[in-house]
């Protein structure tokens, strides 16, 4: 049996992909490990670069059903969600990340030493070197996405109470249990993904990955951000592509994820909040975006569950 099935979804960034596969092929340490790209209906030679330059990845040229579906077909094809798996672990990997050689040993390692973490990711840096806060959050209920929405979170970003979405409040120093890791570099254990399936596709881009989390959380499972690995996160190229669609697409994510997870629990004045605020910002944020300079377009939010958005 396999260590580690890693998969990669990828839409139209094909040197970016060849970076990220690059970086993977130079992995270090005692694992065995294999490699599945697939490719969402990409139109920049991005699927034949692959069969051309890494032969040794396995690649499904898909038709574009999503981040999650796409996730699925990777996952399925090592036997994840069938009862049978081909690998212990699966790692959910963004084509525009880069590892070190040491990575890919790295999380093993740490997930090995911790019988009861479900879930893990690293520490995430942007091109300039700070932190991509999406790599470690805390669930968007109710009451965290009002203190996001208000500004509060941003007022009082060491305030333990305001911070706590992307835990403003913690040094990325600090190793520690969280709510939720990002897809972009999302390691998981196999017998999570035996226990709470794999990911929703309802999802067609975003929060797939909190919805995870959420589920292995549910079933007693921790999920660890670990400051000690660190990886590269170019972060947002495909999305650019298509910004007024990834909007449409965040907005309507943000409302799902509610529905599903929060809404029975919620009054109807607290939904009914929450619907009307996610379509006036959701409004706000499709025109906003259209002024932009096309490099500067794609998902910017006030609110939660921006993470990773350069597979669609």
């Amino acid at each position: 049996m396999l260590d580690l099935a890693v998969v990669i979804v990828s839409y139209n960034v094909r040197d970016l992909l060849r970076d990220c596969l690059a970086s993977v092929l130079d992995s270090r340490g005692d694992l065995a490990f294999e490699v599945c790209v697939v490719d969402n209906g990409s139109v920049d030679g991005s699927a034949d670069m692959v069969g051309a330059e890494f032969p040794w990845v396995r690649l499904i040229r898909a038709e574009n059903r999503g981040y999650a579906a796409g996730n699925n077909l990777g996952l399925r094809a090592y036997g994840f969600g069938t009862g049978e798996a081909g690998a212990r672990y699966a790692l959910l990997l963004n084509p525009d990340t880069v590892v070190a050689p040491h990575v890919l040993a790295d999380m093993l390692t740490f997930m090995e030493a911790r019988p009861q973490a479900g879930v893990a990711g690293p520490r995430l840096v942007r091109e300039d070197g700070s932190l991509d806060k999406a790599c470690r959050r805390g669930f968007p209920t109710p009451e965290v996405a009002f203190y996001r929405m208000s500004g509060l979170s941003k007022l009082f970003p060491r305030s333990r109470r305001f911070g706590r979405y992307n835990l403003t409040y913690l040094s990325p120093d600090v190793t520690t249990e969280v709510d939720s890791v990002v897809g972009a570099c999302m390691l998981v254990r196999g017998q999570v993904l035996a226990e709470v399936g794999l990911l929703d596709e309802q999802y067609f881009m975003y929060a797939e990955d909190l919805d995870l989390c959420f589920r292995a959380k549910e079933r007693g499972w921790q999920v660890w951000y670990n400051a000690a690995v660190t990886v590269l996160h170019y972060k947002g190229q495909s999305s650019r592509q298509r910004s007024t669609f990834a909007n449409v697409q965040f907005y309507k994510t943000m409302r799902l994820f509610h529905d599903e997870h929060f809404r029975a629990r919620s009054s109807a004045l607290t939904n009914w909040t929450i619907h009307a605020s996610i379509g006036l910002l959701g409004g706000l944020a499709i025109l906003r975006d259209r002024f932009r300079p096309a490099e500067r377009r794609g998902v910017a939010s006030a609110v939660p569950l921006t993470g990773r958005s350069t597979a669609r």
